[in-house]
Order: C-alpha cells, then structure tokens, then sequence
C-alpha cells in the first residue's frame, strides 16, 4: 500500500471521527508535510468527502436530497464563523442583525456579513455565494444606528 493511501486513510478518519465541520490545512500538517496532505485532501474532495470552500479551508460533504449534489453539510454562514473561530478571532454579531432584533429596520440579514474583532483576510464561497468580513475595531461606534 502506498504512503499516500495511508495518509489518505488517516485523514480519511480524523474527519469522520471529528465533531467538527471545517477543516483548515494545520489541522492535517502534524501527519505528514504540506504537499502530501494537499494531494491526499484533493483525493478526499474527489470522493466528495469534503469540499474545499477557500484557500486551505475544507468542509464536511454531503449529498443533496434535491438536487443529488454534493453539498456543505452546515450552511456558509457557519461556515465563515468556524473558520474566524479556528483563526481565533472573537465573532460578533453584525449591525444589521443588531439592527433587525432591535427593530430599527424591518430588512432581514442575508447573514453573508460577518464581523469580526481583529483582521481577517480570507475569501469563503461556496456555489457563487460569498461570505465577506467585517472588521470591527470601535463597538460602540460601530452600533450606533444613525
């Protein structure tokens, strides 16, 4: 058996085990180097495993009811909040939603904003639906409704 199959196996295995749904690349780097867990993730996402929604960021699969598809087994939104989490940045909720459950304004979130204390520059789609952050730096100033 090849070392690449077994490494395949191994992460095979860590991400049934797993409670998690995202993955990012550091999470695998303590089984081999870089190169080889890239070519065995890729293997993954061809057997629909997982899916790959950003630079490094790896999701649970599954297949769609409808449409018989393979899709994100959590929706892109928590998606983007596993992955400020496992970056380690506090999320917070976003003026808009403050705004709604306020009821400073009757216009529902898409919940494809994300705000975050601290920087982040990453890009997270999924089908042509993107996830963008927000950086907040001042809450106080940030909430104000004007």
């Amino acid at each position: 058996m090849a070392v690449s199959n077994i490494l395949e196996k191994r992460i095979q295995y860590r991400i049934k085990k797993s409670t998690d749904f995202v993955f990012m690349l550091p999470d695998f780097l303590d089984l081999s180097d870089r190169d080889q867990v890239m070519r065995a993730l890729r293997k993954l996402i061809s057997k629909g495993l997982i899916i790959k929604v950003g630079q490094g960021v790896y999701v649970k699969a599954e297949k769609s009811i409808l449409s018989g598809k393979i899709i994100p087994q959590i929706s892109l939104t928590e998606i983007g909040k596993a992955v400020a989490k496992k970056l380690k940045l506090k999320v917070i909720p976003n003026k808009y939603e403050v705004w709604y459950n306020e009821g400073k304004t009757t216009q529902v979130p898409t919940g494809n904003v994300i705000s975050v204390l601290g920087r982040i520059n990453r890009k997270i789609s999924f089908n042509g639906v993107y996830i963008k952050y927000e950086t907040v730096r001042n809450k106080a100033k940030y909430y104000k409704y004007n």
